[in-house]
């Protein structure tokens, strides 16, 4: 893997959600497995029609930063408004859909780093993943390894949340398998490597990146998704910034949920089937 240069950080003026707004674990299954559980605050001010549209077209698609510090009137991947400052690149490749867009069966290449501004480039992502799933309610992507089979799958679902008639905003629930089920040495030996990943800083890193990620949604995701009848000439200036409200008393959406998934996950001795990746969600 070739070292990843970060571009400029982007100011958007975002209060930026923290990690004390989602529950989130780590735990071992019966095999081995390491099986991740995030269960984000609601997302206020958007929709699961917006997010589905987002990951269709996000890493084909380009913004105008109109005002934003350093990138005033520059067209750059629209990947850089998903993060103020670990976003790298995204591209896809292989079965894509109508337009160049994502489709199950695509391949996604990321580029990205797990909370630099604490980390630095200790955590890097550059990595291509086959899209599992896609669809209104969730996304799922990851990885397979010949003679052993599915070695990692990261699994979001998603749903609209209501009062009464009107959409309040989106639940959205987040989890990650990685290891192999399987018993044979070789498929030990890998649970093993893989497991000496998963210590306190990597997730302490990867919790904060994906908490800012989705966080952002509330920000950014309104205004660019009015936009999209027009894909090539999307503008997004600090004006559009659709959540003004602080996220700093917010707490994970559903604890109930998130408790009954980790105790499934300790349980389990095939991670990737309770995960259930590759059907539709659960929530």
């Amino acid at each position: 893997m070739s070292k990843l240069t970060l571009p400029k950080e982007r100011d958007y003026g975002w209060e930026l959600k923290p990690t004390s707004s989602t529950y989130f674990g780590q735990i071992k299954n019966q095999s081995g497995q390491n099986c991740v559980v995030l269960e984000h605050s609601m997302l206020r001010s958007v929709t699961i029609e917006m997010i589905y549209w987002w990951f269709q077209h996000f890493p084909s698609m380009q913004v105008t930063l109109d005002d934003i510090p350093g990138y005033e009137g520059q067209k750059v991947p629209a990947y850089f408004l998903w993060h103020p400052y670990d976003h790298v690149s995204a591209r896809l490749s292989g079965k894509l859909g109508p337009n160049n867009t994502s489709a199950q069966g695509a391949k996604i290449h990321i580029q990205e780093a797990m909370y630099t501004k604490k980390y630095g480039l200790k955590y890097p992502v550059d990595d291509a993943l086959e899209i599992f799933y896609h669809d209104k309610d969730g996304w799922a992507m990851g990885k397979k390894i010949p003679f052993l089979g599915l070695m990692m799958v990261l699994r979001i679902s998603f749903k609209d949340i209501y009062e009464g008639d009107t959409i309040k905003g989106v639940h959205y629930h987040y989890e990650i398998v990685v290891g192999t089920y399987k018993k044979n040495l070789i498929a030990k030996a890998i649970n093993k490597k893989l497991s000496g990943k998963f210590g306190p800083d990597f997730l302490d890193a990867w919790h904060t990146h994906n908490t800012i990620e989705v966080g952002v949604f509330e920000n950014f995701l309104p205004a660019i998704y009015a936009q999209r009848d027009r894909l090539n000439d999307i503008h997004y200036s600090k004006a559009m910034n659709a959540m003004k409200e602080s996220p700093a008393k917010l707490q994970g959406f559903n604890k109930d949920l998130f408790e009954e998934r980790m105790r499934g996950f300790e349980q389990s001795t095939n991670a990737f089937e309770y995960l259930q990746f590759d059907k539709g969600s659960f929530l």
